[in-house]
């Protein structure tokens, strides 16, 4: 079995920086991509960023673009979401995800339980 397990959220004042991490377990997981949703109260999930096995390609939702960087060490297996520049909007619960598409959920093969970032204004 796979397991994914986020870790970093919490209470971050606007402006700030959060780095999110998330770990993946099990002896069998192999995935060719790595990405990062958000669901804000009241809200449809939404993609975050995303990143291929190697690293070298990434994407991004113009909404964070600029402020935060998707990173994988797949020595580790973990991959990072390095949030900076903080806004009260960017405040979800945020999910780890992988599988073999992951800028679209028809695509996730496994997500994790989510972790909640909170950006007080």
């Amino acid at each position: 079995q796979v397991q994914l397990v986020e870790s970093g959220g919490g209470l971050v004042q606007a402006g700030g920086s959060v780095r999110l991490s998330c770990a993946a377990s099990g002896r069998t997981f192999s995935s060719p991509g790595m990405g990062w949703f958000r669901q804000a109260g009241g809200k449809e999930r939404e993609f975050v960023g995303a990143i291929s096995w190697s690293g070298g390609v990434t994407y991004y939702v113009d909404s964070v673009k600029g402020r935060f960087t998707i990173s994988r060490d797949n020595a580790k297996n973990t991959a990072y979401l390095q949030m900076n520049s903080l806004k009260p909007e960017d405040t979800a619960v945020y999910f780890c995800a992988a599988g073999t598409i992951t800028t679209q959920e028809r695509g996730v093969d496994y997500w994790g339980q989510g972790t909640q970032v909170t950006v007080s204004s």
